[in-house]
């Protein structure tokens, strides 16, 4: 989660022919995969996530969490990591993050938070200083990849030069590639995640088909920027109409660059078979307390946002399903 500054551009686009790079099976990857617009498990069941985040690195004693998340109707955590701006998650740390995933049931996507707003925030590291991590940890990852999503990097390009995305998250890609990984990949839109230049938008279908493995899938943060139902499944649209996984890796039900509207991204992600992440479960600081989900990590303290993401309408209560995986 991260601030977004600007407002979104009005853009129109045609990729027809682009669309034809992504539309077959990913049959060379192994376990959680890419088919079509459609994320499945190794058993070809169609798996949709929907769940929140944990920010498992500032708070390494909330292990409770991941059942907490799961007894709430939760088949997806993403989880927050830190290849060393906020300390470094070691291997150890990781596999331990994996079994507690594993331990409740829920699919794992694993991020690297150290990314978040490259070029703008001069503390950020780039994506392959993010892929570098991911290889230092690779005997924690390798065998998993039937539970667990690598997320490659948080929101990995600020508003400076967000044209830089495509190729950085492309190179990236092909980096964990020829490292050996075979896990189905996220990757996160530039502009603190919001894609308000359109750049992941538009080129989406490139950077899906320059990985050998076609098992990479979008993400796309919803704040500020999707204030209006026209934006959201103006947005979602273009990616089910081009056969692209997208995904909502993140979004709030307020924010301080504007009021997202968080009923039509749930109802739009419902009615088009995507997944959604609601951003967060709990320790949120520097003014947007009210993103938490529960008060103090009590799950039995939701706040009016907790309560709306898990029990309201096309919440995860509802709409959840369990991956196969599990029985």
């Amino acid at each position: 989660m991260k601030k977004r500054f600007g407002t979104a551009a009005v853009a129109t686009f045609v990729l027809v022919a682009a669309s034809l790079l992504v539309a077959q099976p990913a049959h060379a990857a192994v376990g959680l995969r890419v088919s079509g617009s459609n994320i499945v498990e190794a058993n070809g069941s169609t798996f949709v996530m929907r769940g929140t985040s944990h920010a498992h690195v500032w708070y390494q004693s909330q292990t409770s969490s991941f059942a907490n998340i799961k007894a709430l109707g939760a088949n997806t955590v993403r989880v927050v990591l830190s290849g060393g701006r906020w300390g470094a998650s070691s291997a150890s740390d990781v596999a331990n993050v994996i079994s507690l995933c594993k331990a409740s049931r829920l699919i794992c996507v694993l991020e690297n938070h150290d990314t978040t707003g490259y070029g703008e925030d001069g503390a950020a590291t780039s994506l392959d200083q993010a892929v570098n991590y991911w290889i230092s940890i690779k005997n924690s990852l390798v065998g998993q990849e039937n539970y667990i999503i690598i997320n490659i990097g948080n929101e990995p390009v600020g508003n400076n030069n967000a044209a830089q995305w495509t190729g950085a998250t492309t190179a990236a890609i092909q980096k964990m590639r020829s490292n050996g990984f075979q896990h189905a990949l996220m990757v996160d839109a530039p502009n603190w995640g919001q894609d308000w230049q359109f750049v992941m938008r538009d080129n989406a279908a490139t950077v899906a088909a320059a990985d050998s493995q076609r098992n990479t899938i979008f993400s796309v943060h919803m704040y500020g920027v999707f204030d209006t139902a026209a934006e959201i499944t103006s947005y979602v649209s273009s990616f089910k109409s081009r056969n692209l996984p997208l995904v909502i890796g993140e979004f709030g039900h307020n924010h301080s660059d504007g009021n997202p509207d968080e009923d039509t991204i749930m109802a739009t992600a419902v009615s088009q078979g995507i997944g959604y992440l609601g951003w967060s479960w709990s320790g949120n600081g520097g003014g947007v307390e009210y993103l938490d989900q529960v008060t103090n990590f009590n799950a039995g303290a939701l706040t009016s946002w907790g309560q709306r993401l898990f029990n309201g309408a096309n919440g995860i209560r509802s709409t959840a399903r369990q991956a196969t995986i599990y029985g």
